[in-house]
């Protein structure tokens, strides 16, 4: 990690849930970071003093050559982002908001002299319905994006297009991640918005009984903590900037029934009445990542535990009071 001591580093939506650890991680590496955001406050009080703070409209490619003026690495984790209920009613706003800033990042960053390289974070949510499990790099663009947030997966693979095309034109470093329904503190609790994990933890806490989940229960996901998906994001962008897309997952799978028994057990709720809904949808049957290639690449390799991070999550909740900074 010697690569980040004195680096100047501009992260896009960096005071964000996983971009405020990625935040601390490079800072613990001696970067020089300015975060591109919407509060300083919101996740990065601790830190706030070490870092510089900016501003702006990211569609906007002259905000964005000034917003990355000094840097030598571009981290974009910013975009619009939404759940199911959003993408279906604003599938259009989900797409030309993201490709516009999309866009607007790396046309700041092609122009702005310093920057070396560029992360762009894509998403799972790409990958086909129909596309083989563990999913693999190579399957990312057979296929139409799984239904329930298709939008969102159109505008991510649209998003590493635009990457390609840059890379071409220009000459880009660019590194390329998929995270795979990634979770930990700092999340999203909101009940309107929130994703399976920070969804069931927030019932858990507030003690419901029955504790009533929907689907069979028997739907399996692969989830990655965090702090891991932040340091993929640093090997990525460290050792294969090449405009090739690698996973960013853990690599094992869990059921929602034995994720829910996991999550009750965190919160201290284990004596619930476990109710499974199975005339409500449960979302994709199985969604877990090949990591194989990330390993090759990047020495990728998870270091939190289903048990550990959740255990982590629940602590954080507790104390913050379950509010997003």
């Amino acid at each position: 990690m010697a690569f980040w001591k004195d680096k100047n580093v501009a992260i896009t939506g960096g005071d964000g849930f996983i971009g405020s650890h990625l935040a601390e991680m490079l800072l613990a590496q001696g970067a020089r970071l300015t975060i591109v955001g919407r509060d300083p406050l919101r996740n990065l009080a601790s830190v706030k003093d070490k870092l510089k703070f900016v501003q702006g409209d990211l569609r906007d490619t002259a905000f964005t050559q000034s917003a990355f003026k000094d840097a030598e690495v571009v981290m974009h984790l910013a975009g619009l982002v939404r759940g199911v209920g959003f993408n279906a009613a604003n599938p259009a706003t989900m797409i030309s908001e993201n490709v516009r800033i999309n866009a607007s990042v790396l046309e700041g960053a092609a122009k702005t002299e310093s920057v070396e390289r560029l992360l762009f974070t894509s998403s799972a949510c790409g990958y086909p319905l129909e596309a083989k499990v563990p999913l693999r790099e190579e399957e990312f663009f057979n296929g139409f994006p799984e239904p329930s947030n298709a939008p969102y997966g159109w505008s991510k693979r649209l998003g590493e297009i635009e990457c390609g095309a840059y890379a071409k034109q220009y000459g880009m470093r660019i590194a390329i991640v998929r995270p795979f329904n990634s979770y930990g503190p700092r999340d999203n609790f909101n009940p309107a918005e929130s994703h399976v994990i920070p969804a069931l933890i927030r019932r858990a806490v507030e003690k419901q009984d029955p504790f009533v989940v929907w689907g069979t229960g028997n739907a399996t996901r692969a989830f990655i903590y965090v702090t891991d998906v932040a340091a993929g994001m640093m090997l990525a962008c460290e050792n294969y900037a090449k405009c090739d897309a690698l996973n960013l997952g853990n690599g094992t799978e869990t059921t929602i029934r034995e994720l829910v028994g996991e999550v009750l057990a965190a919160a201290g709720h284990s004596s619930a009445k476990l109710v499974f809904d199975s005339s409500k949808p449960q979302g994709q049957p199985r969604r877990s990542a090949s990591i194989e290639k990330a390993k090759d690449k990047i020495g990728f390799a998870p270091k939190v535990g289903l048990k550990e991070g959740l255990g982590k999550t629940v602590e954080w909740y507790l104390k913050n009071g379950g509010e997003r900074k």
